[in-house]
């Protein structure tokens, strides 16, 4: 498999300080053609001066076949410092020229993903294999499309903001907070105003150096500063954590002078001053080419975690680990974290929370873009595992990366180069939405259909919590915030009951099981039956043409007033039957009777005291329709009216009876 051109240390986003060795430009003779000489920028990562030389050598070649290739490059130059937009002309520039590269469709396919431009992106990769294009490499591509386009359609709860008090116009990365209180963050810049004075010629900007922030009460952000001389020199530095107490500060170093990697430093506060720094041997001589950097501490300050090319690695940038030995008061040996976290790209920016959890960049992992934010879970001694992608918003089809936690809450920070920023790479704040639930309704008299004031609401939970509340005016009531607490918590069935004096009760359920995703509020609405009617009705029991035998779906509306005895324990009701006008009046008499009594067996036989219930019929005595009435109908009406007079309904007697 064909691996993408990367670069000697690939990453631009960050500048050499956060992944690249140092750029190191030997004076070129005057004859040096123009073609060479950006050769040599490119291979030294000097890209944005690599960008005008091949433009340059273009305007001076002659052979079509070169200037094609040269296209090809100014292409890859833009790649290499992120302008996708530029980077997508020239590749296709070099495609039109006939540049006989595959990757140029590659590279056209990933310049489109990253402006989120998907379908033509998946249309390029399908040219790429057809020109002879590696299928592993563009099915990873297609990998990657598709996860970006399904992380998009299903975005976690975290909400995302730009840090816009703090970011500049020009690169802002790499945050790490200060203190428990988490008001301070020292961060990464190439903003005017850093120690070195030199333009680096891999983007054409200052040096980084690194600056603090802090947060008033109000939440606002101070101007940042840069630290004083000493820690910021005339090199790139960056890429900083510190210890739980801020007494010590790790960062990254990449020497301008000498053709060395970056390191790792240490500075220790003294008198409120960060001392002078010294390197952390984490390399032989024999490895001083090589870049160590990104320090991350476990919680207890024992452990360092740091990206790295050392070798023995798995591919390109490792993350490794280092333990503190107390005896010696030096740090180890590096250890690589191995292929359970480690892929053949670059894993870089570490970030061990307090749970052990293990935080950090990727582009070996497939992802929706560039550079994604990963999680390992923390499964032994130094050893992390079981790898997951964080999702949008936390990741986006740009880079994302540099992500850090303040304490053990779910919000924090980090990096990335995503549309709609205020610089080229920016700072960003994140956190989790707390999940939180609430029960809020109204209660109506059920025939009236107004608000009840003063009904009470009661709700017990499959936890063992209970609570109450009265109605007001409106006939409204809320549970949501207990003081600190919540009435309704995760995780619980809450059993629900609604009435009032002269009122049947109601009784609802809502649960909040299985509902991780989003905060809810439940809404219910209870329509509550007045005892002070005459006739209360219930679903109409059915019987066959002058009989008083129940019919099997009749039971099932005899099952509701069951539920009713069951849910209010104390009434004693009158169960009446009626007929309609047809038919001698002492026979419907008696069918009544004999109506009311099967519904009071029926009753019974599901274990309902007797003593609560008096069977009545009243015949055809009680019409809600008068033969007149019906008579003066339509024909095609008349039946559904005497429906209405055959009727079974109850009334509550008194309330009174005690249960045994």
């Amino acid at each position: 498999m064909r691996k993408p051109m990367q670069g000697k240390f690939f990453w631009p986003l960050c500048i050499a300080l956060i992944l690249g060795s140092p750029l190191h430009m030997q004076s070129q003779d005057e004859a040096f053609g123009a073609k060479d000489e950006a050769d040599h920028y490119f291979a030294k990562e000097g890209y944005y001066t690599a960008i005008d030389l091949y433009k340059k050598a273009y305007s001076q070649e002659k052979s079509a076949d070169d200037k094609a290739a040269l296209i090809y490059m100014v292409a890859e130059s833009y790649r290499m410092v992120n302008d996708h937009v530029q980077a997508e002309v020239w590749y296709r520039r070099a495609i039109k020229a006939r540049h006989d590269d595959p990757m140029a469709y590659y590279y056209l396919a990933k310049s489109l993903q990253a402006q989120g431009r998907m379908k033509e992106a998946q249309e390029e990769l399908e040219k790429y294999q057809e020109k002879g294009g590696d299928p592993s490499l563009a099915a990873e591509a297609e990998s990657s499309i598709e996860l970006a386009q399904e992380k998009n359609e299903q975005v976690t709860r975290h909400e995302v903001d730009n840090l816009v008090m703090i970011n500049s116009e020009f690169y802002d990365v790499a945050p790490t907070i200060v203190g428990e209180e988490g008001n301070t963050i020292y961060f990464t810049s190439s903003r005017l105003g850093s120690t070195g004075i030199d333009e680096f010629k891999r983007t054409g900007e200052s040096y980084e150096d690194i600056f603090r922030t802090t947060r008033d009460t109000k939440g606002k952000w101070s101007e940042p500063e840069r630290l004083p001389q000493g820690v910021n020199g005339y090199d790139h530095e960056g890429a900083a954590v510190l210890t739980k107490d801020g007494q010590r500060m790790y960062f990254t170093r990449c020497d301008k002078d000498d053709n060395l990697g970056c390191a790792i430093w240490v500075s220790n506060m003294v008198d409120d001053k960060w001392g002078e720094p010294k390197q952390v041997p984490l390399k032989t001589k024999e490895q001083e080419g090589h870049t160590v950097g990104h320090p991350a501490l476990t919680p207890d300050g024992k452990v360092m975690l740091f990206a790295s090319d050392l070798p023995g690695g798995q591919g390109g940038k490792d993350l490794w680990y280092t333990v503190y030995n107390d005896a010696s008061n030096s740090w180890g040996s590096p250890v690589n974290l191995g292929s359970s976290v480690n892929t053949s790209g670059d894993e870089m920016f570490p970030h061990v929370r307090n749970n052990g959890n293990l935080y950090f960049a990727s582009n070996g992992h497939i992802g929706m873009g560039g550079l994604d934010i990963f999680m390992a879970e923390k499964t032994g001694d130094n050893e992390w595992g079981n790898v997951s992608h964080m999702g949008a918003p936390i990741n986006s089809i740009s880079d994302d990366y540099g992500i850090v936690y303040e304490g053990d809450f779910e919000r924090g920070y980090f990096s990335s180069n995503r549309i709609g920023g205020k610089g080229k790479d920016d700072i960003y704040s994140f956190s989790l939405p707390e999940v939180v639930f609430a029960f809020q309704g109204v209660v109506y008299d059920k025939d009236g259909q107004f608000p009840i004031e003063g009904a009470y609401v009661k709700v017990a939970g499959s936890d063992g919590s209970s609570f109450e509340a009265l109605s007001d005016a409106n006939g409204a009531f809320v549970f949501d915030a207990n003081g600190e607490e919540r009435y309704i918590n995760p995780n619980v069935n809450y059993a629900i009951e609604v009435g009032k004096v002269e009122y049947l009760v109601a009784k609802d359920n809502i649960s909040t099981v299985g509902l991780d995703d989003e905060s809810t509020t439940f809404v219910k609405e209870f329509f509550i039956q007045s005892t002070a009617v005459e006739e209360i009705e219930f679903p109409e029991v059915q019987y066959d043409l002058g009989k008083y035998t129940l019919r099997p779906e009749s039971k099932d509306s005899l099952d509701y007033l069951y539920q009713t005895l069951v849910d209010n324990p104390t009434i004693i009701i009158e169960l009446a039957a009626h007929t309609d006008s047809r038919g001698s009046a002492s026979a419907n008499q008696t069918l009544s009777e004999r109506r009311a009594q099967s519904c009071v067996d029926y009753l019974a036989s599901k274990g309902i005291d007797p003593a609560r219930m008096k069977a009545k019929g009243y015949g055809e005595t009680k019409l809600r329709i008068s033969d007149a009435e019906i008579n003066a109908l339509p024909a095609d009406e008349r039946e559904a009216a005497h429906q209405k007079n055959r009727r079974t309904v109850f009334k509550v007697l008194s309330w009174d009876y005690v249960p045994n």
